[in-house]
């Protein structure tokens, strides 16, 4: 008898293991998460006590009292899963420090900065239109498309569009863009981008910033013949009315907050007709005008250690504030982010889908990993509970990479992207920052940024 107990304790021991192991299904094959509380990125509500089978890179089953022969065995009482975070609007590989530049632009500067979504558990992110040719170059981008290589995957909105002349400018990394002088030149360029894979075009359509807006009959030119390739249309817009004129063109995704008037129900009811997916990017607002001041994060190791070398001490630097402060775009900084808070939680409760994305990456102030989860806190501040604004980090985000077959939720034949915190979001989104361990495709690839890796 104490031959046989001495022998099944063998075989049980080395299969328990902490939350936070670095044993995988990648060593193991099967991989069971015991007694979490599941939030699965729909909106429904936290399921206690339940068990997550993971076999290869997929779920294979959720449930309570799972049992699997084989399989590693984690227990996880007391902590919290949920898919990992997906942000549908950011910029990698021009920022270095505190500069963005086309020289930054190298395969060793995105793969960091992939890895620092990755240990912020953001394991999908669109770059909206500032991406280069090598990406493109030795079958790079498939590989960080399919997750073959480290860091979160990366989906490419290629080359963006905008007005000659016209916003963005060709510096900091921006020469790239197109700047098409015809409806004809615009259909040429997205059936360019169309033969490198893409899924989604970018276009800046407004003046915010000086300079010509794009010409309506370039934008729905480009609408057009995106759709003719199947690809999806995204706007960077600021204006009420250019949202309009781009509805009526058929526009896929709103690409940031309108935030020059209220949207009124004319042009909520259009939004929901067409299933628009708004990505209101509430963080760039907020990082526009927050360091006039010292926004509480400043001293936050979770905020610190996303940041590039040297932005901490531009940010901090007393003549930098108050530049910021006595700036002429100061206050309306501040006045479209309350315009912004506004109309999130309008379109939000008129049912149009609302997907994170947060610009992170276009500068240094916009912190990459960090401002996904200060997005999230901002969603909540608008107006979301904690879980709505989950799902638009997680499902939502999905569907505006047309990923959601295979990722942003917690089920069974969903690839398992997840995050293991140490406390229930659903209470306190902050909790989202508590990061045990990031999973990629069933593998432990993090333990968050406070941990290492």
């Amino acid at each position: 008898m104490l031959q046989k107990l001495l022998f099944y304790a063998v075989l049980i021991l080395p299969c328990i293991v902490s939350c936070s192991s670095r044993e995988t299904a990648a060593s193991k094959g099967k991989l069971l998460l015991k007694d979490l509380t599941l939030i699965d990125g729909t909106g429904r509500a936290p399921q206690p006590h339940m068990d997550v089978l993971i076999v290869g890179d997929t779920i294979a089953a959720i449930g309570q009292g799972l049992q699997a022969e084989g399989a590693t065995v984690i227990p996880c009482s007391g902590k919290t899963v949920m898919p990992a975070l997906i942000s549908a609007h950011v910029h990698v590989g021009t920022l270095k420090g505190t500069t963005a530049a086309a020289g930054n632009y190298t395969r060793e500067n995105v793969l960091r900065q992939l890895a620092m979504y990755q240990r912020y558990g953001v394991l999908q992110v669109l770059v909206m239109g500032t991406d280069r040719p090598l990406l493109f170059a030795n079958k790079l981008y498939d590989s960080l498309l399919n997750g073959a290589l480290p860091g979160a995957r990366l989906h490419s909105a290629g080359y963006g569009f905008a007005a000659p002349g016209g916003t963005p400018p060709p510096v900091n990394g921006m020469d790239r863009v197109n700047r098409p002088a015809s409806a004809l030149q615009a259909q040429q360029q997205v059936d360019s981008l169309a033969a490198l894979g893409i899924q989604t075009i970018k276009m800046w359509v407004d003046n915010y910033s000086g300079g010509p807006g794009m010409d309506a009959a370039i934008s729905r030119a480009l609408i057009q013949a995106a759709h003719r390739h199947g690809m999806k249309a995204a706007a960077h817009l600021f204006y009420k009315a250019d949202a309009e004129q781009l509805v009526s063109d058929s526009l896929d995704i709103i690409a940031h907050s309108i935030r020059d008037k209220e949207v009124d129900d004319t042009l909520l009811a259009r939004l929901r007709e067409q299933r628009i997916i708004y990505i209101p990017t509430l963080s760039l607002d907020k990082f526009a005008y927050a360091y006039g001041e010292t926004p509480p994060w400043t001293n936050d190791e979770f905020f610190k250690r996303s940041l590039e070398p040297g932005t901490f001490q531009m940010i901090t630097d007393t003549a930098y504030r108050r530049k910021m402060r006595e700036s002429a775009g100061y206050r309306r900084s501040k006045a479209a982010f309350e315009t912004a808070l506004k109309n999130v939680y309008k379109i939000h409760k008129a049912g149009i889908p609302v997907a994170l994305g947060t610009d992170s990456g276009a500068s240094a102030v916009r912190a990459q990993g960090f401002s996904e989860h200060l997005e999230l806190e901002l969603l909540v501040q608008a107006g979301f509970t904690p879980l709505e604004a989950i799902t638009a980090g997680t499902l939502n985000a999905a569907r505006a990479l047309r990923a959601d077959d295979r990722y942003g939720t917690l089920e069974a034949g969903k690839v398992a992207d997840l995050l293991i915190l140490e406390a229930d979001p659903s209470t306190n989104i902050s909790n989202t920052r508590r990061i045990a361990a990031v999973y990629k495709a069933g593998e432990e690839v993090s333990k968050g940024p406070l941990q290492g890796e």
